[in-house]
């Protein structure tokens, strides 16, 4: 623990005193702001792991049925079939706030077109597969943008835990401990003035007394005679 380098006078005494206890106060509340952070990012996370396996599981089965439709049908005529999409996708994006910390909010909407289905092409010239994978990605988009949103999330939570820790840590084991030691230093300091005052004091009572009695002592003496 490292003192501070100042004046051992009461009124420093008095200021080190109200840092020492706003110190405590702060820490505190960072080790609850702390705590909750920690709780909110352990929820997320779990949703995260949740949701991330579904989306995986679901992206995998989309190739493996991507790739069978080219097999059978060509590339080239699955990326002629691709081109032209018939549904608009419109994304708003927006903050909630947790803790103080400002997360994205990603809400997904989608327009079809008038015939009412998501198919961009014929299915007299398509496979099984081709449309089971556009069905299954459609169906996809919203929980892959989610997923964005939810890891976003956490990443924003888990910086901003980095920054209140190291915070708590500061308070913790350098300011609150240095101004204890502060605080102690001084008043030891006071103490032994003040012991010292008292000293001198009482020296000089004694330096008082002797010289009133040894004047009583010449007074007497010379009234003998």
């Amino acid at each position: 623990m490292a003192r501070m380098n100042v004046n051992p006078t009461r009124m420093v005494l008095t200021g080190l005193k109200r840092r020492l206890q706003m110190a405590k106060r702060g820490h505190k509340l960072l080790k609850d702001k702390r705590d909750e952070l920690m709780k909110k990012f352990l929820e997320i996370v779990r949703e995260n792991k949740a949701l991330r396996e579904e989306v995986e599981e679901k992206l995998m089965l989309v190739h493996s049925r991507f790739v069978m439709a080219r097999a059978v049908m060509g590339s080239e005529i699955v990326e002629e079939a691709l081109m032209f999409p018939k549904i608009e996708v419109n994304l708003n994006a927006s903050t909630r706030n947790i803790m103080s910390v400002d997360v994205p909010v990603l809400e997904f909407t989608a327009e079809i077109g008038s015939e009412g289905d998501i198919y961009p092409y014929g299915l007299a010239n398509t496979t099984a597969e081709l449309d089971e994978a556009i069905s299954t990605l459609s169906e996809l988009t919203p929980k892959l943008l989610k997923l964005a949103e939810i890891e976003k999330s956490a990443q924003l939570l888990a910086d901003e835990i980095e920054k209140t820790r190291r915070r708590v840590n500061a308070l913790e084991y350098v300011l609150i401990p240095n101004l204890e030691e502060t605080i102690k230093y001084i008043v030891m300091k006071l103490d032994e003035n003040e012991r010292s005052n008292l000293t001198r004091l009482m020296k000089v009572k004694d330096m008082m007394l002797e010289q009133a009695h040894g004047y009583g002592k010449r007074m007497q003496g010379g009234e003998g005679p």
